[in-house]
């Protein structure tokens, strides 16, 4: 069965620039990609497709990352999905944060396609 990733992110050109960077393990894997552009948007997905990665940026317009990622860790039936926070914000108060709100991750853009296929290989066990 074909692992599920899906990329939240308001910012096309991110959106696009990670898109082309997970599209290498398409070439060696069963792999979907996915896309929303807001946290509502990312949030109905993960609740419908249940995705087993997902790539997840802060600052977005009507639920930021971090709500995201608290609601997920929340619910039970969510609980394998695997969150990656991508994000602008490089704080360790930011880093922090994320990290007790569940997020398997904490990367900062700008991003290395390198690190991102790494790490998408390591936490989908491919």
């Amino acid at each position: 069965m074909a692992k599920k990733i899906l990329i939240v992110d308001d910012e096309v050109h991110i959106k696009m620039l990670l898109e082309q960077t997970l599209e290498e393990l398409e070439d060696e894997f069963e792999v979907d990609l996915f896309t929303a552009s807001d946290g509502e948007e990312g949030l109905e997905f993960i609740r419908s497709k249940r995705p087993d990665l997902v790539f997840l940026d802060i600052m977005m317009p009507k639920m930021n990352g971090y709500e995201v990622c608290r609601i997920i860790k929340d619910d039970p039936a969510l609980q394998d999905v695997k969150i990656i926070l991508l994000t602008a914000k490089g704080q360790e108060v930011d880093r922090k944060q994320g990290l007790e709100l569940g997020a398997m991750m904490y990367m900062t853009k700008p991003f290395d396609p390198d690190e991102i296929l790494r790490v998408s290989k390591e936490l989908l066990e491919l």
